[in-house]
């Protein structure tokens, strides 16, 4: 029998959306219903007296580095979590399953559990199923989660396959280990993009006595698209008796497509993360507070909204504490932020209660994206102002919309499509980010990691780094981004309505400044116009090296010996890591000749295979990749493209000696 006695009480016609409630130990839960991330005991800017003015009902706590510190044994001796922190109602707790998966290059998996490096001080810890429980045990949390194993979401099928019947056996293990106590478990439904396995996890972990079941594995690499479709396969077949939760996610839009799909619970780190940076989610769209049109607007952030920080200061004086980095202005729109997401699920509640919820979310999901950009501020009286022009091309540059739906930008002298078969955002992240390590090292507390954007474009890779150390506490990150002409990323920039990507502050900075800083000084975008054969000599040296400019066939001398040559001497004192696009033989073969260790790279984008050039044999062992063996070499000799200079470079490469 559930420890949660969830009861569904409403459940509306042409939606898959659902109102109810369930007890925890610490009182009444009423879904579908929003949490917010206190990794540390304690949410980010917030005392707890206001996340419970602003409507939390669960705080979701971080069994990882809650057991690194303060460790179990003090949550023991002072009591549990709730008397730690003087928190009144419920908690959940996850299991460390996505910091084993964040960890990739720090941890050991094995059957038994996971062992990986303290970020805290660099000694060994061991996490298995029975570790989590216990130290969930002793936290005290009201909902437990079970240890998975979390996976990128574009794994391929058998990688997949393999983490779901792992995460299984955890399952059991985890359900044993919580023997009689009162504290509910929620299993974690996984499998990737794979129908098959999504419907195998859900029918598996129904037929075990868990409290509820958690939706893993999303919100880590998919489209939004994605994510939408594989959250609606993956209720289909989870018991309509359990409430349901999707892990780390997300925006307001995210939630209400998430609830329309028949999801009761979310949490995610946003509302204060953003917050931080002057970001705000209000009846009228994403309001972004740093823009100089509040400088002098003396109205409330949000005129339909209740919160504290509505009710007593000024777009003016927000946007004041936003560009001068105080702390109080980030409290102030956390404040505002975490009671505009409570505040959202309790008008979804309402509607999904009424029988109405459908016609209300066609409007709302229209309103829920608008972008402050599409109004003025509101001045009195009120200005009317024109309706600002989008352009379609700016330069040698256009933008073009793909059959599957997404934009792109392409140059019209080549013809050539930045990230043209898959969704860019999608590509950059496949491509470059995750095959690089970066996720691993900026986890690593005082480290600091340093990228090439060789190609800036439309700025897809760099916001993809940027945004991945934005989720990830730990190490600091510098980005150089090395662009001859900027208007691509002017044009997608002007069309921030079509790429996602750049609905954030830093572009903006970075066209007008050419420099970006995060608040908190974590994180530095630096461009360097022009030809980068002349600007790398000098910028700081890279750990990575993300090489996407244009084709051989457009850009040729980028992809030359020569250039190779010149990156390979920098690369390699610091065994760094080069990623691009192309697995061409012409090119990996410069690669080799100017002494890089070359390995294949993953498919992507309708690529069979793409490339890693390593400044070291030790950067190729690290990253655990495949390097270019003789039968590749013997493709070398039989090219027609191969440039017979470079012959026994390439030939003589100590790569390719037993």
């Amino acid at each position: 029998m559930s420890r949660l006695g969830f009861e569904l009480l409403a459940q509306p016609a042409r939606t898959r959306a659902r109102a109810g409630k369930f007890r925890t130990l610490h009182g009444e839960v009423l879904t579908p219903l929003f949490m917010p991330v206190g990794t540390q005991a304690s949410i980010k800017s917030l005392r707890p007296d206001d996340a419970l003015a602003a409507g939390t009902q669960i705080l979701l706590a971080n069994t990882y580095h809650l057991m690194l510190r303060p460790g179990p044994e003090v949550f023991r001796q002072m009591g549990g979590i709730h008397r730690f922190m003087k928190w009144p109602k419920s908690i959940l707790t996850d299991s460390g399953g996505f910091q084993i998966f964040s960890l990739t290059h720090a941890r050991q998996m094995s059957e038994e559990g996971a062992t990986f490096t303290s970020h805290v001080d660099g000694t060994k810890v061991f996490l298995s199923p029975e570790k989590s429980i216990e130290v969930q045990k002793a936290i005290g949390s009201d909902i437990m989660m079970v240890l998975d194993e979390c996976i990128p979401s574009t794994a391929p099928y058998e990688q997949a396959r393999v983490a779901m019947e792992l995460t299984h056996r955890w399952a059991r293990r985890s359900l044993e280990a919580r023997g009689d106590s009162p504290q509910a478990l929620f299993g974690i439904v996984q499998g990737a993009l794979f129908k098959d396995l999504r419907r195998a996890s859900a029918e598996f972990l129904r037929e075990l006595p868990f409290d509820g079941l958690a939706i893993g594995g999303l919100a880590v690499g998919e489209s939004k698209t994605e994510r939408e479709e594989f959250c609606e396969i993956t209720t289909e077949y989870m018991p309509p008796g359990l409430p349901r939760y999707l892990m780390g996610v997300g925006k307001p839009i995210d939630l209400l497509e998430a609830v329309h799909r028949g999801v009761d619970m979310f949490d995610c780190i946003l509302p204060t993360a953003l917050a931080q940076q002057g970001v705000a989610y209000t009846h009228r769209g994403v309001m972004k507070l740093s823009r100089s049109a509040y400088r002098t607007v003396d109205s409330p952030l949000d005129a339909e909204c209740d919160c504290p920080t509505c009710k007593t200061h000024s777009r003016a004086y927000l946007h004041h504490l936003i560009k001068t980095k105080e702390i109080f202005g980030w409290q102030l729109v956390a404040i505002h932020n975490v009671h505009f997401f409570h505040e959202l699920m309790r008008e979804i509640r309402e509607q999904i209660l009424a029988g109405t919820f459908y016609d209300y979310y066609l409007k709302k999901r229209i309103a829920l994206v608008a972008d402050d950009e599409e109004f003025p501020p509101d001045h009195t009286p009120m200005r009317v102002r024109e309706k600002k022009v989008l352009p379609e091309e700016i330069g040698d540059f256009t933008v073009v919309r793909s059959e599957k739906g997404f934009y792109s930008v392409k140059q019209k002298s080549s013809g050539e499509v930045m990230h043209s078969t898959i969704h860019p955002d999608r590509e950059a992240a496949e491509l470059y980010v995750e095959p690089s390590g970066l996720r691993e090292t900026l986890a690593v507390a005082g480290s600091e990691t340093v990228v090439w954007d060789v190609g800036l474009g439309a700025g897809h890779n760099a916001m993809s780094a940027l945004r991945l150390a934005e989720k990830t506490a730990g190490g600091r990150l510098l980005i150089v981004s090395f662009e001859k002409d900027m208007d691509a990323f002017r044009l997608a920039s002007e069309r921030a309505d079509l790429f996602e990507h750049m609905r954030h502050g830093a572009p903006a900075v970075l066209l007008e400044q050419g420099r970006w800083v995060s608040p908190d000084g974590r994180i530095e975008w630096v461009l360097r116009e022009g030809d980068f054969e002349h600007l790398m000599t000098d910028a700081s040296l890279p750990d990575v090296i993300f090489y996407d400019p244009f084709s051989t066939h457009t850009n040729s001398w980028l992809w030359s010996y020569e250039v190779f040559a010149k990156v390979f001497q920098l690369a390699r004192k610091k065994d760094s890591v080069l990623l691009t696009y192309s697995s061409s033989t012409s090119v990996r073969g410069a690669m080799l000749a100017a002494g890089f260790w070359v390995a294949r790279g993953k498919g992507t984008g309708g690529r069979e295979e793409t490339t890693l050039a390593l400044g070291t044999r030790q950067a190729g062992v690290a990253l655990g990749v495949e390097l270019l063996d003789v039968r590749w070499l013997e493709r070398w000799k039989r090219s027609e493209k191969r440039d017979l200079a470079l012959d026994k470079r390439v030939v003589g490469h100590a790569q390719f000696s037993s």
